[in-house]
């Protein structure tokens, strides 16, 4: 059965964060779609792997490596793509970071650590994307946030805050460039299997953490963690055409964890 609407075929997108995770599951699910695909992140060699499975795909692709959060890395990051691949239609902002600290303890340092890369990092690679968009008549922007920027994360509070901010960001993106063709939206994820969901356990004892993921699944309506690969598929459907009447909203794939 054809389905054109999910075609990406003759389009560029660049994921950040693109090294593993749902980056990488990004990526790949992107080119099979039929977009060639950049990918991003700061270690080279695990970008290597993926780039050389979007080309297996029969794609071409970029590995470039670049912290989202600095400004000076993420400048020139669309030129590069754009110089390489001749345009860019899908931007997804999923690189992001986090780490335990009580909001009351919080240190300036480690607030800007978070809001670098998880916020003001993602607004300013999303507005290079989208004056490349707005020549080519329009793009889809995709915004990785977390459902901890619907729910407060204790002990996470500036993550928290920093995932709430993407969603404004998206809608704020999404109000303003929708005269110019680009739509932006967001996907709010709930625990999936990642680094970034491991870290979360990584200070208990194996037994203990064991214990603790457990529980956490428990409390979760579908009874299990997520998958990169459900997260590609959003958002492989807000990049296409399947979506194409849809922006400024975010979509929440957690197995039901906001419900609870």
């Amino acid at each position: 059965m054809q389905l054109p609407q999910f075609s990406l075929e003759g389009k560029v997108a660049l994921v950040t964060g693109g090294s593993r995770g749902i980056g990488a599951a990004a990526a790949r699910l992107l080119a099979d779609a039929g977009a060639d695909v950049a990918v991003s992140s700061r270690k080279l060699p695990d970008l290597e792997k993926v780039a050389a499975e979007v080309r297996e795909r029969g794609r071409r692709s970029l590995a470039l490596t670049a912290h989202a959060g600095r400004m000076d890395e993420i400048s020139s990051l669309v030129d590069r793509v754009v110089g390489e691949l001749g345009r860019l239609d899908v931007l997804v902002n999923n690189a992001g970071t986090s780490f335990f600290a009580p909001a009351i303890d919080m240190e300036e340092k480690a607030w800007d650590s978070v809001f670098n890369l998880d916020l003001k990092g993602l607004f300013f690679l999303s507005q290079a994307a989208a004056r490349v968009m707005r020549e080519q008549g329009g793009g889809s922007i995709i915004n990785i946030s977390s459902i901890s920027g619907i729910r407060v994360q204790v002990s996470s509070g500036h993550y928290s805050i920093a995932k709430a901010g993407v969603i404004m960001a998206t809608k704020v993106m999404a109000r303003e460039w929708a005269p110019l063709g680009i739509r932006a939206n967001c996907i709010a994820p709930g625990a999936i299997e990642t680094r970034l969901y491991d870290a979360i356990y990584s200070q208990l004892p194996e037994e203990r953490a064991e214990q603790a993921k457990n529980e956490a699944r428990r409390r979760i309506p579908m009874a299990r963690v997520g998958k990169p690969e459900e997260i590609a598929d959003a958002i492989l459907f807000l990049a296409s055409d399947a979506s194409s009447y849809m922006t400024g909203q975010t979509f929440a794939v957690d197995g039901g964890a906001l419900l609870v």
